[in-house]
């Protein structure tokens, strides 16, 4: 038999293969020549048909097809099977033309949000990579030969447990060609019957991905990825809590946020974390679908207001991480890239927390000694994410994160201390309780000769926090004199700490408004004066000789600033200019 030529083919000659094949041209995925198995002359008639059927859908084809007088032919197609799912009818002459000249460049119905777009009208949506872009209410196929040439839609199909093992792989295929569909979940009333249909045909895949028994083949792994890609791969749309986000205004009395496609969206996700996890997926093959630009992708799911969803990306970009080493720097980068957007640019994140517990077991598994870039991350990212007003969103894991690095290497201690105190804040004090409970937290695990390095600016911030006018800053940092690693370090350096801590205390005795930090403040100064009375008595002395000083220099400079109001007083009626000489040279705080 003669190959046919593109301008005459019996479709009768259109093989099961070929079909499935369609399908992937129709979610802009056109099949390689690998995918038809068949020997000559049926592989040529079917690889014909595939280049005609590619062209009609793109609309690059200008002749019609002949078609058999009987109408389509099954006889080449797996019985029933097939039959269940194209609907094929005898094709009228009206029809034809009508296929061929409305129907070629119409062959994807891509709704985006809520509007409904005209299926005569509308062209597909690529991306530069060949997948099907957009989200939102729908995406059907419809082809006819009614009104196009057959009907691609949800309609019973059989179980893929009950179907023969011959036809499992391509039903799966199909199944998941179909689950590319996307629905409008903000009207729950709207397609119901075919949402209920694919959530059970996502449950019918994902028990097949967990039981499966044999490594996946490749069409298999491209048709999983092309439908996660479908249905997760959206444009995400910010709700009106966005500003109290950013500001951190009573967030967690909120109720939390949900997706209404969540039903939806759980199976897929599920599908994704079983096909990760699974030992028959082979890192290699499906490398080459999970790729850069897919990674970068998912990041961007991570700015979902539905904290199931970001919990589902943690664990599922974790899984990531650990099957494909070859990702692991650019997943660092990326995750790097969205802090640094955060910090310096919009200080607006969902998924921080998230993506800081990822790294939190990451930094847990470097390797020692540490990288030159592991340090730089911790210096210009970590400690800087110390500084937007939403920090309590995320500073439980950036803790974890920082005291990773303290415990992986002590010598990092000075530089993480000193870059907390950078970042104190000065008038938020919800966010200076949280320093300080993090500052703890890293005493407790730096070793004691580090912390020597950078004890002054430590207990300076802290005599600081006692003379807070905040009861809870200031009961906090004097709260923790009760760690055990903060009074060990006060008796190893208590000639350098009691110098700084005893005025701070003093000014809290008389003059603080609250009489509880009054009374911790006495309590604490008696507990140092029964420790060490000498060196407290040293101290004291010390601190009593510098308040004399200082109001002696508070007594100059009044008068100073007397006799130039006399001066200025007496030449006022004459108008001349006052040429006022230096009298007192500025001097130190005692202090």
């Amino acid at each position: 038999m003669a190959p046919y030529t593109a301008h005459e083919i019996h479709v009768s000659h259109i093989t099961e293969r070929d079909m499935i094949n369609i399908d992937k041209v129709a979610v802009g995925h056109p099949p390689q020549s690998s995918d038809f198995l068949e020997p000559s002359p049926r592989r040529i008639a079917s690889e014909e048909a595939r280049t005609a059927f590619c062209r009609l859908f793109r609309g690059e084809s200008e002749s019609p097809f002949r078609f058999d007088s009987g109408g389509l032919s099954c006889s080449v197609l797996s019985g029933s099977m097939m039959k269940q799912i194209f609907g094929w009818r005898k094709a009228p002459k009206t029809a034809e033309k009508e296929f061929i000249g409305t129907r070629r460049n119409a062959a994807l119905n891509q709704v985006s949000g809520s509007e409904v777009a005209n299926l005569s009208s509308q062209l597909p949506v690529l991306s530069s990579t060949g997948h099907t872009c957009g989200s939102g209410d729908r995406m059907r196929f419809n082809y006819s030969l009614n009104d196009s040439m057959f009907t691609y839609n949800f309609r019973p199909l059989p179980s893929i447990k009950d179907a023969p093992n011959t036809d499992k792989q391509n039903l799966l295929v199909i199944k998941l060609n179909m689950c590319c569909t996307l629905f409008d979940f903000m009207d729950p009333t709207k397609d119901k019957k075919e949402k209920e249909m694919k959530v059970k045909i996502l449950l019918e895949i994902l028990d097949y991905v967990r039981s499966a028994s044999s490594k996946f083949p490749e069409i298999v792994v491209e048709a999983i990825t092309t439908m996660i890609s479908a249905n997760l791969f959206r444009t995400l749309v910010s709700s009106t809590r966005e500003k109290n986000v950013l500001q951190h205004f009573d967030l967690e009395e909120d109720e939390p946020l949900t997706d209404p496609a969540w039903p939806h969206l759980h199976p897929v996700y599920e599908v994704f974390l079983q096909f990760l996890q699974s030992p028959e997926t082979d890192a290699k093959l499906a490398k080459r679908y999970v790729d850069h630009f897919f990674i970068l992708r998912m990041l961007e799911l991570f700015q979902s207001e539905d904290h199931r969803e970001r919990n589902y990306l943690k664990t599922i970009l974790h899984r990531i991480y650990g099957k494909f080493m070859v990702y692991r720097p650019f997943i660092r980068k990326s995750i790097n890239n969205i802090f640094y957007q955060f910090i310096y640019e919009t200080q607006k994140h969902n998924g921080i927390a998230e993506l800081l517990e990822i790294l939190g077991s990451i930094i847990n598994g470097f390797a020692l000694p540490l990288k030159e870039e592991h340090k730089l991350f911790l210096v210009r990212t970590l400690i800087p994410l110390h500084k937007p007003r939403c920090m309590a969103m995320y500073h439980q894991q950036l803790s974890y994160c920082i005291t990773q690095f303290v415990e992986k290497d002590a010598k990092l201690t000075d530089t993480i201390i000193r870059g907390i105190i950078k970042y104190w804040p000065v008038t938020n004090s919800p966010k200076e309780l949280l320093f300080l409970g993090e500052l703890e937290y890293v005493l407790e695990a730096a070793q004691p000769s580090e912390v020597q390095k950078c004890i002054v600016p430590v207990f300076c911030q802290l005599a600081r926090c006692f003379n807070s006018s905040n009861v809870q800053v200031a009961e906090k940092a004097l709260f923790l004199w009760n760690n055990d690693r903060v009074e060990s370090l006060i008796k190893k350096n208590s000639e350098k700490i009691l110098p700084i801590i005893l005025p701070a205390l003093d000014k809290n005795i008389n003059g603080h408004w609250n009489p509880v930090v009054q009374s911790l403040s006495l309590n604490m100064q008696k507990l140092l004066s029964d420790r060490e009375p000498e060196l407290f008595a040293e101290c004291v002395l010390k601190y009593e000789e510098g308040k004399v000083r200082e109001d002696e220099l508070k007594l100059k400079q009044e008068a100073a600033w007397k006799h130039l109001e006399e001066i200025a007083s007496a030449k006022v009626t004459s108008g001349e200019a006052v040429l006022v000489s230096p009298t007192l040279p500025r001097q130190p705080s005692a202090v």
